[in-house]
């Protein structure tokens, strides 16, 4: 029995649970671990997306025979340079859009009050349930708005802290492109044989998947921040540039990401007129379905392979658990332990049938 599969993943489950619970009992020594875990992650995750960026560019300059210290030296300036001239070409108009958006503020906020307000005339009219809903999310936003100066002090501060991130960032990117090649003979020289080509297979899946994931997602963000701005501007939105930005930036969340970038553009268009509301509300689902069905099939093509049931579910279970990150990094983690599953499934199979010949 103890040779059996069932047997030994019900060992395995329950020795991991076991794990966890004291894991849990004694989680005030790993404090430390993980206030530098913290500090660390924000720029090794930059660092580690650059890097997949970067990589190609690396080895392309290599092979041209260019020094290791040359190419990365290379890869930094163009990195500084395409910064600066993204910066050049959008700095300028965002910037005027953010500042006319703020001076408009105030009449946004006003007209956003008398829709709620609104609303909440109307609440005899609607069912109980409903009721409750809206006075929930009332009260919400004011506790938000006593507490604004707290809410400021705490942006304040993740703002330096992301600066501070930011300043880490290139250090990190830096080492992952010098010895980013040592990692699979690192971890594999602790096997032998058979296992050792399994783990060195093994890594270089997960290369590969992150690798598809991270290229793909980022290109297919900026398509789809292309489409909106374009849409945008055919229907005259306002703050066109900045809001299409922010679609951009809200892809990378999966599921999600639409959801959000199309809630400041549907508000602004409500405000200039309430037709233009439902323009916006086509232009986002009309790149959502390109993006969805054509764009990232062809970018990404299999190497994820995630039903859309399953990213809904690690989604809603992934914020729940770790918040906005985990909704970020739901669908990498979870494509990394299938392609780890994967290999390991095949692995038990290979086995199976060595030992099925040898008897």
């Amino acid at each position: 029995m103890t040779n059996k599969l069932w047997f030994q993943a019900g060992i395995g489950i329950i020795l991991t649970l076991v794990i966890i619970r004291l894991f849990i009992e004694v989680q005030g020594i790993f404090d430390p671990l993980f206030i530098i875990a913290g500090t660390i992650f924000v720029p090794l995750l930059l660092g580690g997306v650059l890097f997949y960026l970067t990589r190609p560019l690396l080895y392309f300059l290599e092979k041209r025979g260019l020094p290791k210290w040359a190419s990365i030296l290379s890869i930094l300036l163009a990195i500084i340079l395409v910064f600066w001239i993204f910066y050049a070409m959008i700095g300028p108009a965002v910037t005027d859009q953010v500042n006319t958006l703020v001076d408009k503020s105030p009449e946004i906020v006003e007209e956003v009050e008398g829709y709620v307000q609104y609303v909440l005339d109307q609440r005899s009219r609607l069912p109980d349930s409903v009721q409750e809903q809206i006075d929930g999310m009332t009260s919400s936003i004011g506790d938000w708005a006593a507490n604004i100066g707290s809410v400021l002090l705490s942006f304040i501060m993740g703002l330096v802290s992301g600066i501070i991130s930011l300043i880490l960032v290139p250090f990190f990117l830096i080492y992952l492109l010098i010895d980013h090649k040592k990692f699979v003979p690192f971890v594999s020289g602790f096997f032998s044989g058979e296992r050792k080509s399994w783990v060195i297979k093994t890594l270089q899946d997960i290369d590969k998947t992150l690798r598809a994931y991270i290229q793909g997602q980022l290109f297919v963000s900026f398509l789809v921040g292309l489409m909106l701005l374009i849409g945008y501007w055919i229907i005259g939105l306002e703050y066109a540039l900045l809001l299409a930005l922010i679609g951009m930036v809200t892809n990378v969340i999966p599921f999600l990401g639409p959801y959000i970038a199309v809630t400041p553009a549907i508000i602004i268009a409500l405000v200039t007129d309430p037709v233009q509301a439902i323009w916006v509300a086509v232009i986002m689902l009309v790149a959502q379905q390109i993006e969805s069905n054509l764009i990232t099939p062809n970018v990404m093509g299999n190497a994820l392979d995630v039903h859309p049931l399953t990213v809904i579910t690690l989604i809603l279970a992934a914020g729940s658990i770790a918040g906005l990150w985990g909704i970020i990094l739901a669908i990498p983690v979870y494509a990394v332990v299938k392609s780890v599953a994967k290999n390991i499934y095949a692995r038990r199979r290979d086995i199976s049938k060595t030992a099925t010949k040898d008897v």
